[in-house]
């Protein structure tokens, strides 16, 4: 029997990540939350000002024998700008950042290179800015309310500022 694994994401919003990411062949389950702050069991409100430190995020259950954590890393680049600092769109604020939290040093080592490789090739005509913190220095991922919780999916026509970028050619890092 396959042993699940996790990877945790942020890029913006947490209602238009997850709400691609859990279409993604191999992906089990996901659930949004908040991870990287100070401030224990946050609340959404909290979160919103910025100063909790959190990030808004998803955790992503995966089966590594359908889809490999770089394949879901990779189409985390797809899906958000990772090139603006503390902003997705019209999100602005350092809970929008854009931050991959490994679970384990081979997601982290993964993710650097990642990162490397997209910033030699100058994939976005700008330096890649997403940070690596990984998750025994991050602190846990604290799951977000019920309501956030498979938002768009109750919600078809609520807010999204994801974009999947389909030409974006990722197949060489």
């Amino acid at each position: 029997m396959t042993e699940y694994q996790k990877a945790i994401f942020a890029a913006g919003c947490f209602w238009g990540v997850e709400h691609l990411f859990r279409k993604q062949e191999g992906v089990i389950s996901t659930r949004v939350g908040y991870i990287g702050g100070k401030r224990p069991n946050p609340t959404y409100e909290q979160v919103c000002t910025g100063v909790s430190g959190h990030a808004e995020a998803l955790e992503v259950v995966f089966d590594p024998e359908v889809t490999s954590y770089k394949e879901l890393l990779l189409f985390f680049f797809k899906m958000h700008d990772p090139t603006t600092k503390d902003r997705q769109h019209n999100d602005i604020g350092s809970q929008y950042r854009s931050a991959v939290f490994p679970v384990d040093t081979q997601q982290e080592d993964i993710t650097a290179r990642v990162i490397d490789r997209l910033n030699e090739k100058n994939i976005y005509g700008a330096k890649v800015v997403t940070t690596i913190e990984p998750l025994q220095k991050s602190g846990p991922f604290y799951e977000a309310e019920g309501y956030h919780q498979d938002y768009l999916e109750k919600h078809p026509d609520g807010y999204n500022c994801h974009v999947l970028r389909l030409n974006l050619d990722l197949s060489d890092i």
